[in-house]
């Protein structure tokens, strides 16, 4: 490392670490560290630096600071663009939109953003002409405050009209949304309404049945419950109630600037919309590895003992860290992996999960557990080569501050957050970081640790056989093979926007593009879930293919790492050919196209018996196979069952 960028990362660190005006300060001089590193041609190592303090806890000031940066940056980097969002509201935009694409920069993702004319969202989106649909958009952002509801109930209304003005609001906005798509295709987030802080009724006011909070209540539990599969409802109402409605809402920068709420707060305005943005296009963390002494519970184990620690009911502290737990826990619950990283005697770590009765995390919670008295850097890359996943995927809670900054410099793609000295504020912060943000949630999701622990159980049975082939005909294995459909679009879109190590082509799609897709008939998708006898691993595996006269081309194919080496390959394979055979297709025909991570299926094709048929200058190469017969299906140990039937079965 050089010794320049070995002095911005220290200086970062330092930043990252300090607090109150101590941060303050450190901000300035890093600021003017990265110009200067900029104008000396170091624009990728000032970008990294960037990308490490952008913080949705900045003061508006500073955020705009760096935002002053980041567009320094866009003219040295030139990087491609990943997203072309399109921001519709009824509102002042400016601030906001250079704030969003601040966030998307964070996130490792380089956006092109047009903004409609203030007020315009529905001329826009009803003209078919409008430089909306000119701009091609694969994302349309719809900002929306409580004044956008075209119907608003009075006092004297009964109980069957307000419902008919919920009905009829949600009836234009759902409108709307179809309108967009089908002349788009994109995906499309749209807030919800944000109560104002005013009640004509006081505390009647959700209790009368045409109060006008609780009819901007009715009508965002009736989009959220509407919202077809490429619309994503932005919770802005939240946001407002977490600020503090009145704070939110200060009625002066709406009247003198059209502002959405006051500037304290555009700054986690712009993060939530980055993040739900960045989920879309699957660049979320999915691993959450905990510390354990004085982080999940008080205390050292090893010097206090198990009767020791500080957990549960009785005092402050105690019930801080459980409450820690239960929100880690909920975590878990909805699919992010869970692992454990600590200086211990791994026995003695353990023993607290087991046997302590206050204990909300269990042994069974946690996918990966090491402990030991290695350095927490390299356990972290254990982990991450264990649960084979990504070290950007991964979020470190610690409450040691040299613990933190150790990891923060050794592995600077781990996110790190720095936890306050009271327990009780542990939840908040990594709550606002955002880091594991939601676009849906799949039978995949809420099971994902069984699949890990499951995993645990097949290396074990590996281990105990004399050779693969014994080892994969000892599984049992068998797959449920369909097209996308309803039940499994979201799954669908998720491998295909997380995946990154298997994946072909890298290409990502929102839940709209798929959705078009399922309606050509040129198009092939297929889906691959995979049971054996240790369990379920769900839906492991997405095909995207495309007619092409007498060809099928391949656009993506792509699988999650745990099911590797399991002969899934081997048995989609037989699929595609069977699919070409029906179609009357002579070849089919693949590409993989490199990227950063993606070398482990550079030869994919050549191993399934393609021949390469052109390479590029950087290493992207183009394959074919011809449509034989049935002779030519791979043997694999995967037995089929029976195909599912529906609605997308057109798409066949």
């Amino acid at each position: 490392m050089s010794r320049s960028k070995a002095d911005l990362n220290a200086l970062v660190e330092r930043h990252l670490s300090n607090h109150g005006k101590s941060r303050s300060a450190s901000f300035a001089e890093l600021t003017g560290r990265l110009k200067r590193a900029i104008d000396n041609g170091a624009a990728e190592m000032s970008a990294l630096a960037l990308q490490r303090i952008v913080d949705p806890a900045m003061e508006y000031t500073s955020a705009i600071s760096l935002y002053r940066i980041r567009r320094k940056l866009a003219d040295k980097l030139r990087r491609p663009v990943k997203l072309r969002i399109a921001i519709l509201s009824s509102f002042t935009t400016d601030q906001l939109k250079q704030l969003i694409d601040l966030f998307l920069f964070a996130a490792g993702l380089e956006a092109e953003l047009y903004v409609a004319d203030y007020g315009l969202i529905r001329q826009e989106i009803l003209d078919p002409a409008s430089e909306l649909y000119n701009f091609k958009p694969s994302l349309i952002y719809i900002a929306t405050t409580w004044r956008d509801l075209a119907r608003r109930p009075g006092l004297s209304d009964v109980a069957d009209s307000v419902q008919e003005l919920v009905e009829a609001e949600c009836k234009d906005w759902l409108g709307l949304w179809d309108t967009a798509y089908q002349r788009s295709r994109s995906q499309i987030v749209q807030n919800n309404f944000d109560s104002p802080p005013w009640r004509q009724l006081a505390n009647h006011e959700m209790r009368h049945c045409a109060g006008f909070g609780r009819f901007v209540a009715r009508v965002n539990g009736r989009l959220a419950d509407s919202a077809p599969p490429f619309v994503t409802i932005h919770d802005v109402d939240h946001l407002s109630a977490s600020a503090g409605r009145w704070a939110w809402a200060d009625e002066r920068f709406y009247h003198h600037a059209k502002l959405p709420c006051a500037p304290a707060y555009l700054v986690d305005y712009a993060h939530s919309v980055a993040s739900i943005l960045a989920a879309q296009s699957g660049a979320g963390r999915k691993c959450l590895v905990l510390d354990l002494d004085n982080t999940l519970w008080g205390g050292i184990v090893g010097d206090d003992g198990l009767g020791g620690i500080r957990l549960g009911q009785g005092d402050a502290e105690s019930e801080g860290f459980s409450a820690f737990q239960r929100y880690v826990k909920g975590l878990r619950m909805r699919g992010v992996i869970l692992a454990v990283c600590s200086k211990n005697e791994e026995r003695t770590a353990r023993e607290v999960f087991e046997k302590h009765p206050e204990m909300e995390l269990r042994l069974e919670d946690i996918s990966c557990f090491v402990a030991n008295w290695d350095d927490k850097a390299s356990n972290i890359r254990t982990i991450a080569q264990r649960l084979e996943i990504g070290l950007n995927s991964m979020v470190f809670v610690d409450d040691n501050p040299a613990e933190r900054a150790f990891v923060r410099q050794l592995l600077p793609e781990v996110a790190v957050p720095e936890l306050p000295a009271d327990p009780t504020g542990y939840i908040q912060e990594v709550e606002r970081h955002r880091y594991f943000q939601v676009v849906s949630l799949s039978t995949e999701d809420l099971r994902r640790t069984d699949f890990y622990k499951a995993n645990e159980a097949r290396e074990e049975a590996q281990s105990s056989v004399k050779s693969i082939d014994d080892f994969l005909a000892s599984l049992e294995m068998i797959a449920r093979v369909g097209p996308i459909d309803a039940a499994s679009i979201e799954r669908s879109v998720q491998l295909i926007n997380r995946s990154n190590q298997f994946n072909l082509t890298t290409k990502r799609y929102s839940s709209g593009e798929v959705l078009a897709m399922l309606q050509d008939p040129a198009w092939i998708t297929r889906t691959v879930s995979l049971a054996d006898r240790f369990g379920d691993n769900g839906l492991i595996c997405v095909f995207l293919g495309k007619i092409q006269r007498d060809a099928l081309s391949i656009d993506s194919w792509l699988m999650s790492c745990r099911v590797l080496k399991r002969g899934v390959e081997q048995f989609l394979l037989g699929q595609i050919l069977a699919v070409a055979r029906e179609h009357g297709l002579k070849r089919i025909l693949g590409e993989y196209v490199p990227t950063a991570k993606n070398a482990l299926v550079k030869e994919h094709y050549g191993k399934l018996g393609f021949a390469k048929i052109w390479t590029g200058d950087d290493g992207h190469t183009k394959w074919e196979l011809a449509a034989g017969g049935e002779e030519q299906t791979p043997k694999t140990h995967i037995r089929l069952a029976a195909e599912k039937t529906s609605a997308a079965e057109s798409n066949a």
